[in-house]
């Protein structure tokens, strides 16, 4: 972790903002300024880095999660790995630490809206090619990720921001696997994740892999093409005997629009061996990709059909009559000129044979 004293300088910043307590700074640098929304176990601030002069988003976990040791250690680990992170589909991680009492994390801020407001938008689901379009960028992002060998643990629409321009950038990387090492010693009763988008082996208790994300993509791409969850929200134990031992209904009976294509896709990411689904986001976003590009050229091919016409304009009727006549005139030449040699070549003969 890069800590910064600003000392004195950094005083006079405060003095000049009209600070009135340092308490609303952390690590005597950022400044708290808008709360952006909070979930069970944190709350997200849009804040100044006073020392950049720039605008950036702080989660501050709260203070349950911030006391155990085993969590600030694994925390940190996660928080580092995270930090390394670099891609346009990734909101990028600046800072980390530890401050009265309350651990945060400054990231980038990202103006827009999360995803799952973005789907709630809309009563039956996003179209097909927006959906495809901002879950192909979700895709690239986690698989870059596991590219670099991490697992999200917490894929949900929650965690994914849509800039002005439609640019997807997925948050909140390694906090659940942080999560799982406040009490390492119960793993079976360790929940990674959130019930409504976690894996089925999330849900037995066991460490995920990159297909544990693939999964939860699943689940998120059957709520964009929706508007519904494959398994709705009872309580945390139903969902996880859902995901484990239940079959999703067809995303075509709540949306028709879904290709049959599409709706094979979404049914093997949802498949409850990890074995049996696409191994890693990347994988499913080069297929999802080729989905698009197919269903663009099928598109294509309806409005420009190749048919050919035949042409029985007068015109074109008076060119083949005078084609058939030159064909003729041609042939009648060669005849004669055949039969023009015919008498020469009988002379011949009958002067070399008297």
């Amino acid at each position: 972790m890069i800590t910064v004293n600003l000392g004195m300088v950094q005083s006079k910043q405060i003095q000049k903002k009209g600070m009135k307590s340092m308490k609303d700074v952390l690590n005597e640098r950022y400044r708290m300024e808008t709360k952006l929304g909070h979930g069970g176990m944190a709350i997200v601030y849009q804040a100044t880095d006073l020392m950049l002069e720039r605008t950036i988003a702080v989660k501050l976990l709260k203070e349950d999660f911030s006391s155990s040791p085993a969590f600030q250690e694994r925390f940190k680990q996660e928080a580092k790995a995270a930090a390394n992170l670099s891609h346009p589909n990734i909101v990028t991680i600046h800072d980390f630490g530890l401050d009265q009492k309350r651990l945060f994390i400054v990231m980038e801020y990202v103006p827009g809206t999360d995803l799952k407001k973005h789907i709630k938008e809309s009563e039956q689901g996003l179209s097909i090619e927006n959906a495809s379009r901002l879950f192909i960028q979700a895709c690239a992002g986690v698989g870059y990720a596991h590219r670099a060998g991490l697992v999200h643990c917490d894929i949900k629409p929650h965690n994914m921001l849509i800039t002005p321009d439609n640019r997807l950038k997925v948050t909140d990387f390694g906090i659940a696997r942080a999560l799982a090492s406040i009490k390492p010693d119960e793993i079976t009763n360790a929940i990674w994740g959130s019930p409504t988008y976690f894996s089925p082996e999330q849900a037995a208790g066991t460490p995920p892999s990159p297909a544990s994300d693939v999964y939860s993509l699943g689940v998120v791409l059957y709520e964009m093409v929706t508007g519904r969850l494959p398994f709705p929200p009872s309580n945390p134990e139903q969902l996880a005997l859902d995901h484990r031992h239940k079959d999703p209904p067809s995303p075509r009976e709540f949306n028709p629009r879904i290709s049959k294509e599409l709706e094979k896709i979404i049914l093997k990411v949802l498949s409850k061996e990890p074995s049996k689904r696409y191994r890693t986001a990347d994988q499913l976003g080069r297929i999802m990709i080729n989905f698009t590009q197919s269903k663009k050229q099928e598109a294509q091919d309806r409005r420009s059909p190749h048919t050919y016409h035949l042409d029985y304009s007068p015109l074109a009727k008076k060119e083949q009559a005078g084609l058939d006549w030159i064909t003729i005139l041609v042939g009648l030449l060669a005849l004669i000129a055949v039969g023009g040699l015919i008498p020469f070549w009988m002379w011949v003969y009958f002067q070399v044979n008297p």
